[in-house]
């Protein structure tokens, strides 16, 4: 080949060397224009397909008196305070059968009945209600359970079962609250990866822990047991509520990267079963569309800095089946038993 045939073929070797240059800077950009497109797209398909089913399918307010009018918590008040929020749900069952919501109706009798102890009741909206597992006025040791999302009157069967096989386990000096006290986040729902219903309910937890300590003063041990998105309440509550021990069980994090920033004197436990499905929630915290999504660091992670207890196999709903690990030691938590807890 000719010197001038050389010269001509390196140019165009060069051209073409230039031209796959721009092409792969060309496909780098279009990569990126395709990723933030997708994250858009996931964003606004987040929105329709959970947002907007959620606001369709919205049941017709169901009507309710407001809640009785009670004297301040004292072991004198207890059985008039019982009398009357029984007395308070009798009448919103009568209103929830008129209006043809018999399911609504049945739960709220149920409520009604003499033996149930009730220390707080709304029937209103998704309803609200704290009722008693045992002889508060009497309690060396008190556990105020806190649960997470879908828990309403509706489905406060369910809350109720945990309550009660936990009041199975620690006997006669305890009593046991089952404390429906805000309005929690439905699992599909944008609000269950805020903290903003959390936000809305620690200052009822707070109050709620106050009026315990009001009533009965500094001898019985308080407990905090806190399951799910109860465990962000429980956050959000931890440096304004007298407990001695905080228990976060089957978390998807909290809102905060440490015990240490709750601010609490109580000890903080945490602990999740191996079948729980909440372990695959990814332990992150980002802002999208001006709001932060998910909690942050696992309560589990040696980061985090909790006393991790054992809690056997269980999956998400397992933590109160009696004879399970998680039931053994939550009752040593509650009891004070606290060095014969099961270290995971």
């Amino acid at each position: 080949m000719s010197s001038r045939g050389r010269r001509l073929a390196a140019v165009a070797h060069a051209d073409r060397r230039d031209g796959h240059g721009e092409g792969d800077e060309r496909r780098r950009l279009r990569r990126r224009r395709l990723g933030r497109v997708r994250r858009t797209l996931l964003a606004v398909l987040v929105t329709v397909a959970v947002v907007v089913p959620l606001s369709a399918a919205a049941r017709p307010r169901i009507p309710a008196p407001p809640p009785a009018a009670l004297a301040p918590l004292s072991a004198a008040t207890l059985t008039g305070t019982y009398e009357a929020n029984r007395a308070d749900a009798a009448e919103a069952s009568r209103m929830a059968a008129a209006h043809g919501d018999r399911s609504r109706a049945a739960v709220e009798r149920a409520l009604a009945a003499p033996a149930r102890d009730l220390l707080a009741f709304d029937g209103r909206g998704t309803g609200r209600v704290t009722e008693v597992f045992g002889d508060l006025a009497t309690a060396r040791h008190i556990a105020v359970l806190v649960p997470g999302s879908d828990t309403t009157l509706d489905t406060y069967g369910r809350f109720r079962a945990t309550a009660l096989s936990l009041h199975r386990s620690t006997g006669r000096d305890t009593a046991v609250i089952a404390w429906l006290g805000y309005d929690t986040p439905r699992t599909l729902s944008t609000d269950v990866l805020t903290t903003s219903r959390a936000s809305q309910a620690a200052p009822a937890l707070e109050r709620f822990v106050r009026q315990l300590r009001a009533a009965f003063g500094p001898t019985p041990r308080i407990s905090l047991l806190c399951h799910s998105y109860g465990t962000v309440v429980c956050a959000r509550a931890g440096a304004g509520v007298d407990a001695q021990d905080i228990v976060l069980i089957g978390s998807p994090g909290t809102g905060v990267d440490s015990a240490a920033a709750l601010h609490t004197h109580a000890r903080v436990w945490a602990a999740r079963g191996a079948d729980d499905w909440i372990a695959h929630v990814p332990h992150h915290r980002a802002d999208l569309f001006g709001t932060t999504l998910g909690f942050g660091t696992d309560p589990v992670s040696p980061a985090y800095g909790a006393r991790v207890f054992a809690a056997g196999d269980g999956g998400h709903s397992d933590y109160f089946k009696p004879g399970s690990a998680s039931l053994a030691n939550l009752t040593r938590i509650v009891l004070g038993e606290t060095a014969e807890v099961t270290r995971a």
